[in-house]
Formats: structure tokens, C-alpha cells, sequence
């Protein structure tokens, strides 16, 4: 038996316990490739429900012509659960290895709130980005021919202004109802994000009303439908600045050209591209601060006082009338 035969057995040993190549992955590598797959997965079922809504069901004949779409609001709340859903799987597939934040705002408010470390924070977004621009290419793959029919039976193309409609299964644009102003929908947006982080602080919060099982997920998701449900219609509740700008990207190479960047349509809105990104920045950390000012300092409290109670004070536990005396 050769020296070289025997050097290269622990190597090989190794290899087959530890793995090789993306099986060695762990650390940071290991979280960015699930924020980047859980992100892929939110995106790919977000924006796939909206190419439903907007192109292939009208498409193949499902709706009373081939450019009907938002007849009802049944089209909204298919919208509205369909990102639920999208949302929770994609929680379900990342949070065991990176905590599934798959939204900028989540990573930036939970570094600010001191419990996500600051290195993380660029390299978390770019991945999520990253997710979200490749979910939303495979969108783009397989409904291509709903939003070409789509765009030929309502006689417009992708990057003229009817092209709207289409542009809309890949990001968000405003309300008509703003005026071309980005102040109403930079307002939506910080307040809907902020929601969006006060109930994910809430259902993943051990000390308030635990989520129990593995249902911590699902309820995020139902929490996304909330949001979109009673704030979606003024600007489409991205409160996700990685949800929208990838996918943005991508529409802008796909060739909607200025309707997707800078996010332009004369006499509509202009240069709206920062919007879904500022704001749900600045929304998420203000959701985090207010649930730590109005219920995290609560519980802190009252777990401090369970611990030292005043003098002449019952801890809580073994206060009359508490779950434990009965």
C-alpha cells in the first residue's frame, strides 16, 4: 500500500463525514443561501399569483375576456393570499438556517433593535435581492406568453403606458388617486412596513402569546394578508424593499423600461423606483421600536418583577387567584 494512498484516507474520511463543496457550507455562506432561496420561494408564488390575476387567467379564457382583470375584489383577496402563502413558505423553507428574514426591513430593524449582528445586515440584503430578482425571472419564464397575449389583446407594449397592467405582476406603482406625489405612498408604505414588523415581533415573542407547534410562519403570512387587505390598494404593500426592487430590476431588462426604473409613466408618477425602498426601511425600525415601547418593555418588566418582587409583594405565581394556585 502506497504513502500517498494512505495520506489521502483521512482526507477522504473527512469528506464524507463534513461533505464537500455546498455541503461544507455553514456560518454566513449557509444563511445567504437561505435567505436567498427563501426569498426566491416568497417571490416566486408572490409574483406568480399576480401574473394569475393579471395575465394567464384572463388569458385562457377563465374570465369574461381576454384583458378583464380586477372585476371583483375576489381578484384582490386571491392576490392578498396568494402572497400570504407565498410569504410563509418562503419562512417555512429558510427560517431554521437564517431566521428568514427575506425582507431588507426585517434584517435592518432586528440589527437596530441590537439582536441581528450589523455585518450581516449588506450581505442578508444583497442575497435577498438577489432571491427576489431570480424568483421573479422564473415568473417572467413561465408566464411569458400570458403577458405577450395580454399585452397584444389590450394593443399596448411593455414599455408603453398600457403596459402598466403587466409591469404590475413584478412590482408596485401608486394610486392615481396621489396625484403623481410619492409623500402618500412613502406615508403607506413606513406605516404598513411598521405592521409588518410589530406582529412579527409579536408572534415570535416567547413572553406574549406564543405561537405554539410550528405555526409561527403561517401566522406571518396571515399577517401579510392583513396588510394588504386594509392598506394593499394605495401603493401594493410591498413593505419589502428586496420584494420590489428585485423584481423591478428584472421587469427593466425584461424591457418595460421606465415604468420599472426609475419608475416613470408621464403625467402618472415619476422617478417612484426609492419609494418601496425608503420607506419600508424607515417603517420597519419604527414597528420594532413601538412594539419594544408599548408590550417588549412590559413583559421585560414584569419578568424582573417575577423575579424581585417588592417587599411585601407576592411573585406571580404565587399570587391568589394566578393559574398556579388553582
Amino acid at each position: 500500500m502506497s504513502e500517498t494512498t494512505v495520506s489521502a484516507r483521512p482526507a477522504q474520511r473527512s469528506r464524507e463525514r463534513n461533505g464537500s463543496g455546498l455541503k461544507q457550507l455553514g456560518g454566513l455562506w449557509g444563511e445567504l443561501l437561505a435567505e436567498f432561496l427563501g426569498t426566491f420561494v416568497l417571490i416566486s408564488f408572490g409574483d406568480g399569483v399576480v401574473a394569475m390575476a393579471v395575465a394567464a387567467l384572463p388569458g385562457s379564457g377563465r374570465t369574461a375576456n381576454a384583458t378583464t382583470i380586477f372585476a371583483a375584489a375576489g381578484d384582490w383577496l386571491l392576490i392578498t393570499w396568494g402572497w400570504a402563502l407565498a410569504v410563509a413558505m418562503g419562512v417555512y423553507v429558510a427560517g431554521g438556517v437564517s431566521g428568514a428574514h427575506l425582507n431588507p426591513a426585517v434584517t435592518l430593524a432586528l440589527a437596530v433593535r441590537r439582536t441581528f449582528a450589523w455585518v450581516k445586515v449588506v450581505p442578508y440584503m444583497i442575497a435577498q435581492v438577489v432571491g427576489a430578482f431570480v424568483g421573479a425571472a422564473l415568473v417572467y419564464l413561465v408566464y411569458v406568453n400570458a403577458i405577450d397575449a395580454f399585452n397584444t389583446a389590450s394593443g399596448t407594449t411593455r414599455a408603453a403606458p398600457g403596459g402598466l397592467a403587466t409591469y404590475s405582476i413584478f412590482a408596485t406603482f401608486p394610486a392615481p388617486y396621489f396625484g403623481g406625489s410619492s409623500l402618500g405612498p412613502l406615508v403607506d408604505q413606513i406605516v404598513g412596513t411598521a405592521f409588518l414588523l410589530m406582529l412579527i415581533m409579536a408572534i415570535g415573542d416567547l413572553r406574549n402569546t406564543a405561537v405554539k407547534a410550528n405555526l409561527g410562519p403561517l401566522l406571518v403570512g396571515f399577517a401579510v394578508a392583513a396588510i394588504g387587505m386594509s392598506f394593499g390598494a394605495n401603493a401594493g404593500y410591498a413593505i419589502n424593499p428586496a420584494r420590489d426592487f428585485g423584481p423591478r430590476l428584472f421587469a427593466w431588462l425584461a424591457g418595460w423600461g421606465q415604468t420599472a426604473l426609475p419608475g416613470t409613466i408621464p403625467g402618472q408618477f415619476s422617478w417612484y423606483f426609492w419609494v418601496p425602498i425608503v420607506g419600508p426601511l424607515i417603517g420597519g425600525v419604527v414597528g420594532v421600536l413601538l412594539y419594544d415601547w408599548f408590550i417588549g418593555n412590559v413583559l421585560n418588566a414584569r419578568a424582573r418583577l417575577a423575579e424581585n418582587p417588592e417587599v411585601g409583594r407576592l411573585p406571580e405565581a404565587d399570587a391568589p387567584g394566578t393559574a398556579a394556585e388553582e
